[in-house]
Order: structure tokens, then C-alpha cells, then sequence
């Protein structure tokens, strides 16, 4: 396959019309010149040049040719000056993976703080189910993942976010305790709704439901949070919801009641997920460590932000 040196050693030399002046415009001896371009004709299969006693002439096949080398060396000039361009790896677009139930409440408090401290930092958002999220960042459809991941393979480095709690939403009408404050014992035998499979947040609910003695109601299941929050309210049970979505989400609190769990350690930790090995692994750091320090300025009410 033919070299990018040996299409300059061409363009120059057809430009020039001497092997000695392009040799000295390229800096090169004569005689490696000479040598790279019968090299060229021998992997193109065709005479380049006419050489002359006092002249290196272009052949009508030279001729047809040289178009397609200068745009060649064109398109690998400009790559390489897009390439010093954005060296710094804020000027691109990555491909950023979050789960269903956290992309929509807290991206809107992230991006606009992104985008300033990263002006040509360009995010194409994907909403997947945790688990297909840490296979698509394996796969390398996703170049950085945030959610509630918590095992990963070597390959991988989790840097741990923010632990977010889970509270307990009922319809407004029902009394889920005597008293005021809601405890783990006080949901034995009730009915509890959970998201579908594939979230780790019906994970976290299905192993609520075996510590507490809360049945886990698997004949119906919400495809997104703002579901399950209707089948609250129509009173099918009781759910958990995550603190962002009560922020983001619940107005109007006529309609369900939403508390926390006395006594109880209810909630998911969020990370922030790249390959170990990407080229951009020292600008996701320098993102991540952004995404810190907005969460904790701005979301702390909600959230514990985690160092």
C-alpha cells in the first residue's frame, strides 16, 4: 500500500519538474527520492514520471493520477489540524449512556454547566436499562456511562458519584403506619410496584420486599417512574421512588404522599463508568470531577455526593 510520504514525494516532484529541486525542497537525498518513487510505481502498476536529461515529466497517467494524491495529502492535512484542534478532547462528541429512571432528573441540572465549562463538548444522550448500559460500554457503543453500577470488570473504572434515596410514595388516603413516621416494619404483608426487569432500582425494591416481608406485586410493572407514580395514585400499591424524581417530578402532593423510611438504609449509589484504557480517559476524569462538583452544589439537598 502505497505511503503518505511517497504521495508528497509525488506531488512534489510533478510540482517541481526536477528530482533535485524537490529533492531539496523535501530534504531529502536524490537518490531516496528516486527510490520511493519507482516504489509508488511499482505498487500502482502504472510510470509516473518521463525522466529527461534535464527534466522529470509527468506521464498521462502521472497526469490522472496527481488529482487524487493532492486530495489525499488535503483530506490527511486537515485531519491532522482537526486533530491538534481538539487535543484537549473537549471539542468532541461522546456517546453518554444513562439509565431510564435517572437521565431525565439529572441531566437538566448537569448540562447546562457542562456546556459552559466545555463549550464544544457535544453529549449524544442514550437511555438503556443499567445492565445493557455497562454491556454497550464494554462494546464501545457508549464512551462513558452514569447509573447504578456497582460491579464492574477490570476493564473498567467506576468512579462512585452520589448515593441517592429511595422514598416511599402511597396514595393519599391510606395510612401505611399508626404514627407518623414510617418504619421497615410497618410494611410487612403490603403490596409493593416496582419498574420492570433490567432495572437495578426493581432490584433494590425485590430485596426491600425479602428483608421486610412486603409482597412484591409481579402482575403489574411499570415501564418508566412516571407509570408506576399513576399506579400509586390510582391505588394499586405502593412504590419506591428515587429522590430525583421527587424533585423533578412530584408537583402536587395532594396526589400521592411521599416520605421517608424511618430506620431503614434505602437507597442506590450512582458512578460515573469509562474503559480504563480509552485514549480520553484524562478528560473523562476532568469531567467527572465537574459533575462532582456541580451535584454538590447544586443537588446536595437530595443527594449525598460521594469523594
Amino acid at each position: 500500500m502505497a505511503s503518505l510520504r511517497q504521495l508528497e514525494y509525488f506531488a512534489e516532484v510533478a510540482d517541481a519538474g526536477s528530482l533535485r529541486q524537490a529533492a531539496q525542497r523535501l530534504g531529502v537525498t536524490q537518490p531516496t527520492l528516486t527510490v520511493q518513487l519507482r516504489a509508488l510505481e511499482d505498487i500502482l502498476g502504472v510510470v509516473l514520471f518521463e525522466r529527461t536529461r534535464n527534466a522529470t515529466l509527468l506521464t498521462p497517467v502521472g497526469r490522472d493520477l496527481l488529482p487524487e494524491a493532492l486530495s489525499l495529502l488535503s483530506q490527511w492535512r486537515n485531519m491532522v489540524e482537526s486533530a491538534h484542534l481538539i487535543g484537549n478532547h473537549s471539542h468532541s462528541t461522546y456517546r453518554l449512556g444513562v439509565p431510564q429512571t435517572l437521565g431525565p432528573y439529572l441531566l437538566p441540572s448537569l448540562l447546562p454547566t457542562l456546556h459552559q465549562r466545555f463549550q464544544q463538548l457535544r453529549l449524544h444522550v442514550r437511555e438503556e436499562v443499567p445492565d445493557m448500559l455497562l454491556k454497550g460500554l464494554e462494546q464501545g457503543r457508549f464512551d462513558i456511562v452514569i447509573g447504578p453500577i456497582s460491579s464492574v470488570p477490570d476493564t473498567i473504572v467506576r468512579e462512585p458519584l452520589f448515593r441517592e434515596p429511595l422514598y416511599l410514595a402511597s396514595p393519599v388516603d391510606m395510612d401505611v403506619a399508626p404514627h407518623s413516621n414510617v418504619a421497615e416494619s410497618d410494611l410487612s404483608g403490603l403490596e409493593i410496584l416496582a419498574v420492570e426487569k433490567g432495572h437495578t432500582l426493581r432490584r433494590e425494591v425485590e430485596r426491600i420486599c425479602e428483608r421486610t416481608g412486603a409482597r412484591l406485586n409481579t402482575d403489574y410493572e411499570g415501564t418508566s417512574l412516571d407509570t408506576l407514580r399513576q399506579m400509586v395514585v390510582m391505588g394499586m400499591g405502593l412504590a419506591f421512588l428515587p429522590a430525583l424524581y421527587v424533585r423533578s417530578e412530584i408537583h402536587r402532593p395532594e396526589e400521592l404522599r411521599v416520605q421517608p423510611l424511618q430506620g431503614g438504609r434505602l437507597f442506590r449509589e450512582h458512578a460515573f463508568l469509562y474503559r480504563r484504557n480509552a485514549p480520553t480517559r484524562h478528560f473523562y476524569q476532568e469531567l467527572q470531577a465537574q459533575i462532582r462538583e456541580v451535584i454538590t452544589r447544586d443537588l446536595s439537598d437530595t443527594v449525598t455526593p460521594l469523594s
